[in-house]
Formats: C-alpha cells, sequence, structure tokens
C-alpha cells in the first residue's frame, strides 16, 4: 500500500512555493489516492493537472499499482483545515458543535485555536415594546467542533 505521507510530502513539495494549500490525502487499502487542495482565489484545473503529474513522476506504477485523483476542496464539505477558515472569514458559516448545537452566522476571526462566528438575533430589551437587532459573537475551540461548513446563497 502506497504511504499517505509519502504522497503528503510530494504535494507540499510542489505546492511550497505557491499559494495553494493541501486539504487532505486519503489512500484506500486498494491504493486509490485521492489528494485535495485549496486555495484563496479558487483551484485551476491546470494546476491540478501539473500536480498530478508530478506525484506521477515520483511513483512507480511497476513497483505498486495506483488510481490518482486530484481536485479541489468540495465547495460545501466540512473545513478540514485552518487555511479553509482563512478563506471563507467575511462568509457566512454552518457550524455543528460536539453537544448537537448548531450555530449559523458570519466567520468573523481565525486564530490558531479558536475562531469566531457572530450571529444576529431579535432581542427585546428590558422594557421594550419591539424586539430590536443584536450581535453576538460566539468563539468556537475547533476541537468542540464536529463541523464548519460554508452556506452558499444565490441571490
Amino acid at each position: 500500500m502506497i504511504n499517505k505521507e509519502t504522497i503528503k510530502q510530494l504535494v507540499n513539495d510542489k505546492i511550497a512555493l505557491s499559494d495553494y494549500f493541501l486539504v487532505d490525502v486519503t489512500v484506500s487499502t486498494s491504493n486509490h489516492i485521492v489528494v485535495e487542495i485549496d486555495t484563496q482565489n479558487g483551484v485551476n484545473i491546470d494546476f491540478c493537472a501539473e500536480l498530478s503529474r508530478h506525484i506521477e513522476s515520483q511513483l512507480d506504477r511497476e513497483v505498486e499499482d495506483y488510481e490518482l485523483e486530484v481536485g479541489s476542496a468540495g465547495l460545501t464539505a466540512p473545513f478540514k483545515v485552518i487555511e479553509q477558515y482563512h478563506k471563507n472569514k467575511g462568509n457566512e458559516v454552518d457550524v455543528l458543535t460536539k453537544e448537537g448545537k448548531k450555530i449559523t452566522g458570519i466567520l468573523t476571526e481565525v486564530t490558531p485555536d479558536t475562531f469566531t462566528v457572530t450571529v444576529e438575533k431579535m432581542v427585546k430589551p428590558e422594557g421594550a415594546k419591539r424586539k430590536v437587532l443584536h450581535k453576538e459573537d460566539i468563539i468556537l475551540h475547533y476541537d468542540s467542533v464536529k463541523y464548519t461548513k460554508h452556506i452558499i446563497k444565490f441571490k
């Protein structure tokens, strides 16, 4: 079986001087290799082909046969690396915590240990007749979250 760490190293070597970043590498028991990459500006299919050729040039099909797939991280797939949080700063996200609480709001801050989602709620202040829009920042640790996904809305 092809080593996942070997594939990661080959990808990182190729993308080191670019604005691309590695999202995930999976290698099945049947040597089906899936490489997911991303960038702030969108993934170019020509770069995917170039990366695929780079990986293939370093592996020997005569020693071990494999199937290789290189592509972008899914647009609505859960975030897997902190770079995806940075990329989606300012966008609306859905977060599901490990306690089962669902949070929808704007991703406003990203740090190495936490991220902040600003949610809007209608709140009735004490003594007021009407509810007013209130913004609240919710700070979450990455390890307390099941998933975070970018919400895409068409207007």
